[in-house]
């Protein structure tokens, strides 16, 4: 199971485990993001390299731009999944 959604304070929220069968969903969410903003990732037990591309490339968009994507509530595996690859120097992670 897998839940994406865009909250009235723009926040974009996961759920779930984000796998490869919900990229093209996620990328249709993130793509609208236009500035900066959060993503509540407090619901989110599982995330694959077709997640953290979806992700990577919203950074990469929004960084050109001069904003950036917020990660938040990330649980001690997926925090230590992105510090091990690095990605902590990549997002700001609250």
């Amino acid at each position: 199971m897998f839940e994406i959604t865009r909250r009235d304070d723009g926040t974009i929220a996961l759920r779930g485990r984000f796998h490869a069968a919900h990229e093209a969903e996620a990328a249709e969410v993130f793509g609208a993001a236009t500035a900066s903003c959060d993503v509540d990732m407090s619901g989110l037990d599982y995330i694959s390299s077709a997640g953290l591309s979806v992700l990577l490339e919203t950074q990469r968009r929004l960084c050109d731009d001069g904003h950036e994507l917020v990660l938040r509530g990330l649980s001690d595996h997926i925090l230590d999944l992105f510090r091990i690859a690095g990605l902590d120097a990549i997002f700001r992670i609250e």
